[in-house]
């Protein structure tokens, strides 16, 4: 059976790769995606205490200012050459991989003696990424090794910031078992008037933008909201919808995802390979876009959920 220990195994190859591939000229570099091979390879075996060593590495390399952003091998002049030459036929190869990723959803899961069936999601978008890779070595007729080399090129540009979604969240996971959000909770409830449905659904909603501006990830602030104010007072207390409070939930953080650059992979990469001048210019044009969003979903919670 193809389990999720297998796209471990494939992601943990592909850093790996990045590894060796950055031996050479980018050692400090080579040594960060080397390590999270590791922790694709052999995090099971670690233990708390070497999965816990390990992510001080991720942090202190990361840290240290010595990791080099990826330099283009490929004269600009020829990548529009070849930009002119195939138009947007390219995009077809990168929407291989949320079809595959679609179809696989629903495939995978007709025969779960095959495929793990609760990971047939992320087991279709690992397959995707080798379809894709094949597909466009085929196509534009380049040995599998440039795939690799590009790769690293555009991984070592986002840096350390391509781990930081899944640190936020583990650390999220860290704080609802410290008990942060019982601690949140209790602050929160001596605000909110007593009875009030809306004050509730409004600290909790701007409570998960918040906490995901501090954290810079949703996922960081949903245990911690949840725990507070989603499940004992808007779900026990006033008998919300669980899946209303949670879904929507969500995408009030998600707003504030649109206004941090502690969500550093989603506003201060682009900048950076845009070459952008301001370096929170994404960030500035998102507003007009997250306060509005943020009210609606607060105002959905309160009109749905009850």
């Amino acid at each position: 059976m193809i389990t999720l220990h297998w796209v471990y195994a494939l992601a943990g190859a592909i850093f790996a790769a990045f590894a060796l591939l950055g031996l050479r000229d980018r050692p400090v570099n080579a040594a960060f995606w080397g390590l999270l091979a590791v922790s694709m390879w052999a995090g099971d075996a670690l233990g708390d205490m070497g999965n816990g060593l390990l992510v001080l590495g991720l942090v202190g390399l990361g840290a240290s200012g010595r990791m080099r952003r990826g330099e283009g091998d490929v004269p600009p002049e020829v990548r529009q050459a070849r930009a002119d030459a195939h138009g947007n036929r390219l995009f077809v190869v990168a929407l291989i991989i949320p079809a595959t990723a679609l179809i696989g959803t629903f495939a995978f899961k007709a025969v779960p003696d095959w495929f793990e069936a609760k990971q047939a999601t992320l087991i279709a978008l690992a397959l995707g990424v080798l379809v894709a890779w094949l597909a466009g070595s085929l196509w534009l007729r380049a040995r599998p090794g440039v795939a690799l080399e590009q790769g690293r090129r555009l991984i070592d540009s986002v840096g350390w910031a391509a781990v930081l979604p899944q640190m936020l969240a583990a650390l999220g996971a860290v704080f609802a078992l410290s008990g942060v959000g019982d601690a949140v909770g209790g602050v929160v409830q001596q605000a909110i008037p007593q009875g009030s449905l809306f004050g509730a659904v409004v600290a909790y909603g701007l409570g998960m933008a918040l906490f995901t501006i501090v954290m810079g990830n949703a996922f960081a602030a949903f245990p911690v909201m949840t725990a507070a104010i989603g499940v004992p007072i808007l779900i026990r207390g006033f008998h919300g919808d669980p899946a209303i409070v949670c879904a929507i939930g969500m995408l009030a953080g998600f707003c504030g995802t649109l206004l941090t650059p502690m969500a550093a992979n989603f506003n201060l990469v682009p900048a950076a390979l845009l070459d952008l001048s301001d370096k929170h210019g994404v960030i500035r044009r998102q507003v007009g876009t997250a306060l509005p969003l943020l009210g609606v979903n607060i105002l959905l919670i309160y009109w749905l959920a009850f």
